[in-house]
């Protein structure tokens, strides 16, 4: 089990363990820890809700297809591993899950969840492994260099660091006066070309006024273009469905639609899936979040056959 919950947090944001709890996931930016100097990569954030438990088929369908059984079959047995889960929690022993995290109660009787950190569960970051750089210490670098201009007082003498200060002193009063000299020629440039532009525009506009006195026009009453109606369709948008229903049948599915929008649901047509039904949904959403809360609530006051499918 703790396999199949690994490799589905690659692809999803939530991955429900039924009568258990969900394991959530979200992104975490790169970030440096500064007592350390450590380096970490972007990665994915695990996380677990144990309200989250009903089942919405992602977990108990990858399973029936990895193993190659049936749907139901799965689901038995995966319910026989939550019950396990649940005993071994409640009697006050620590849920170890491998690569996921680890849970437990406390004092109060509520779930404890400690994710690991040795799997990274976002493919963007694959490679990407922490590192820790050395800061670079300045002064100590100078006071070596001190040091040792202090060990050789033949070669750096504080005559000779007259003379380079004079010489330097004497480069940048010539590097000032090119810069001077050349600003100078470049401001005389400048204000030549921009008298030669005014010349030039001044003509071309005597030019173009002789053209138009010259010019004949015709009076032509304008097209007038016949006005376009366009009907814009707003699509659910988001890879996030919350899942009504999957008909065999077409005109079903059409009619549940129609039902669903009239009680106020963004209900839409989202596909036939592998089994060659035609799903309907509730809505579609961009974050996981947003669409758990729209199915606890459709759940509530709808349908508690409901499910969310989350997609790429």
């Amino acid at each position: 089990m703790e396999f199949y919950i690994g490799q589905l947090l690659y692809r999803y944001n939530c991955v429900v363990m039924p009568d258990f709890g969900a394991f959530l996931s979200h992104r975490k930016s790169a970030y440096i820890q500064k007592s350390s100097k450590t380096f970490y990569p972007p990665s994915k954030q695990i996380s677990f809700n144990e309200q989250l438990s009903s089942n919405d088929g992602l977990l108990v369908s990858y399973i029936a297809s990895y193993e190659n059984k049936s749907y139901e079959k799965a689901l038995e047995e995966v319910l026989i591993i939550s019950k396990e889960w649940n005993k071994k929690i409640k009697s006050g022993n620590k849920l170890l899950i491998d690569s996921v995290g680890s849970l437990w109660v406390n004092k109060e009787g509520r779930i404890q969840f400690q994710p690991s950190n040795n799997l990274n569960f976002l493919p963007s970051s694959f490679g990407l492994s922490s590192f820790v750089s050395t800061p670079v210490n300045r002064e100590i670098y100078k006071e070596e260099v001190e040091a040792l201009e202090e060990n050789i007082p033949f070669i750096i003498t504080p005559e000779l660091r007259k003379k380079q200060s004079y010489r330097s002193l004497t480069k940048y009063a010539a590097v000032v006066f090119l810069a001077f000299s050349t600003g100078l020629t470049a401001y005389h440039f400048y204000n030549q070309s921009l008298y030669n532009k005014a010349i030039v525009k001044q003509e071309a506009q005597i030019l173009v006024s002789k053209n138009i006195q010259e010019a004949t026009f015709f009076n032509t009453k304008p097209l007038e273009l016949p006005v376009l109606e366009l009907t814009v369709i707003k699509k659910n948008v988001g890879n996030h469905h919350i899942i009504a229903g999957a008909f065999r049948i077409k005109e079903n599915a059409d009619k549940k639609i129609e039902q669903l929008r009239s009680k106020g649901y963004n209900a839409a047509y989202l596909g036939m899936n592998d089994y060659g039904l035609h799903q309907v949904t509730y809505g579609s959403y961009e974050e996981p979040e947003e669409a758990l809360l729209m199915l606890r609530e459709v759940k509530e006051k709808e349908s508690p056959d409901a499910w969310m499918l989350s997609v790429k």
